[in-house]
């Protein structure tokens, strides 16, 4: 993990110190103007690192904007980075002439008008909730058909608020489940604004038992506190554990974060092989184990698909199955993109999305 970060911390000096040489060069302004410019960049994007403990000592609202406008910049710095990459590699193919990139009023215009109208669709369409809907057949003895609602990363805090929660929670209760399943990863990155927001009250409105495991956000959002969250909420956490409700045997594991959480083959013994088995779990490694212990269908989150595209390319990569339906054998598996998102409220090439999932008897 500490490896990560200092990988992650050299990454994005780099891009930033090449981002911003590049936004230096290419204004056509005087040289106190460019380096006012560059200089309210660099701060914009360290904001975000207020989230490591400033940012709950600040105002609600000026903590909201500095979390928002933060996080929001990586997505800047990415599309800025992947814009004057494509020019360098123009100009190097003799493509794309060297006074673009120096000085020039057409390009800086080009560059500004295509990045607002990329983030102005990115954000439009995260707010856009796309419905889900899967239908799964089983021959075990079920009394009727079911309706489940299947959500993964709320991301509940600073940038989800109240408001937003209220708008998922009316979709959630139109659909009238008779459960509603979340996995994991239902707080962001801090629990005070879900406190200050009165949160807890807003997923008690939800008119079906809802069922949940931890995700990895649950750890970075102070643990203990997050758990008290979940009982206020009137939420059924699942902590390597199995409940059998009606024809149906929920199991939820802990987060891959927790290294002692417990092998998946201890949590299915004496369950009853006759229930539907539906397993939660937040991150989507190892996909064989569900199906070694023959549990009917696994729901997953965590990869987002990326968020935004090209990082969308790289979940793929390192996932047997980043987003949508998968089988292995008899086990069928969802891997969501989830409903809310982390960061910068941008979705580009994917979607934020809530899971209608109907079990029905073989007929």
């Amino acid at each position: 993990m500490k490896l990560f970060f200092i990988v992650f911390l050299i990454i994005i000096i780099a891009t930033l110190s090449y981002v911003s040489w590049h936004v230096w060069h290419v204004l056509p302004l005087p040289r106190w103007q460019r380096w006012t410019v560059v200089g309210i960049l660099i701060a914009a994007f360290c904001t975000a690192f207020l989230n490591l403990g400033v940012t709950d000592r600040l105002p609600m609202s000026l903590a909201t904007w500095c979390y928002e406008t933060g996080w929001s910049m990586f997505i800047v710095m990415l599309y800025l980075c992947i814009i004057f990459l494509v020019l360098d590699l123009g100009r190097l193919c003799h493509l794309v002439p060297r006074e673009w990139l120096h000085d020039n009023p057409w390009t800086s215009g080009a560059i500004a008008v295509l990045l607002t109208g990329v983030l102005i669709y990115g954000n439009l369409n995260y707010k856009h909730k796309e419905r889900v809907e899967l239908t799964y057949t089983t021959g075990k003895p079920l009394d009727r058909d079911y309706k489940i609602v299947m959500l993964s990363d709320l991301h509940l805090g600073y940038h989800n608020r109240r408001a937003e929660l209220d708008r998922w929670v009316e979709m959630i209760n139109a659909e009238q489940p008779d459960h509603v399943l979340i996995a994991g990863d239902i707080i962001d990155m801090r629990i005070r604004p879900l406190i200050e927001d009165h949160m807890a009250d807003g997923l008690r409105d939800i008119q079906a038992p809802v069922t949940a495991c931890l995700g990895n956000h649950e750890y970075f959002s102070s643990h203990p506190k997050a758990l008290r969250f979940f009982k206020e909420a009137g939420i059924q956490l699942l902590r390597d554990s199995a409940m059998q409700v009606g024809p149906f045997t929920f199991i939820g594991r802990d987060d891959r974060m927790y290294r002692h959480r417990k092998d998946l083959r201890l949590l299915t013994e004496g369950i009853d092989s006759a229930t539907y088995t539906i397993l939660l779990d937040h991150q989507p490694y190892h996909l064989e184990e569900a199906e070694q212990c023959g549990i009917d269908l696994q729901l997953s989150g965590h990869t987002h698909e990326g968020q935004v595209w090209p990082i969308s390319w790289i979940t793929h990569a390192l996932y047997e199955c980043a987003y949508g339906e998968w089988q292995r054998g008899s086990t069928h598996y969802y891997i969501s993109s989830g409903m809310g998102i982390w960061g910068g409220k941008f979705r580009i090439g994917t979607q934020s999305e809530y899971v209608v999932i109907n079990i029905k008897r073989s007929r």
